[in-house]
């Protein structure tokens, strides 16, 4: 599934859609607020689940190659943030759900996808 599609299909607001969106595949969520360790566990193509929402969690997501990012929670986000990730090219959501939520969206849209 293509970022792009998950962002017609989730109904999670957009907060930045990069230019690759459409190209970008999601391959698996992965939750996981404490930045350190996801420096090192969010797998290349996730969709990353958090409710950090900084400029390092751009920066995280930019190093490990994630396919988007996903604010869950309702946590605050900024115009510095909305402004990084757009000079990034990260795309981001935002949503009131909670993490587990949030991550069982794009499972499902994985499964729907693969016909399971």
């Amino acid at each position: 599934m293509t970022v792009k599609d998950f962002a017609e299909q989730s109904g999670l607001r957009v907060l930045n859609l990069a230019d690759n969106a459409g190209e970008l595949l999601i391959r698996q969520a992965y939750c996981c607020d404490l930045l350190s360790i996801a420096m090192t566990k969010v797998p290349e193509g996730a969709a990353w689940v958090t409710v950090m929402s900084n400029i390092n969690t751009l920066a995280v997501a930019s190093l490990t190659e994630a396919a988007c990012v996903i604010v869950a929670e309702n946590a605050a986000t900024d115009s510095d943030f909305i402004e990084k990730a757009k000079a990034q090219g990260i795309t981001v959501f935002h949503t009131e759900q909670p993490v587990f939520d949030a991550a069982l969206l794009v499972h499902e849209g994985l499964r729907a996808e693969s016909g399971l």
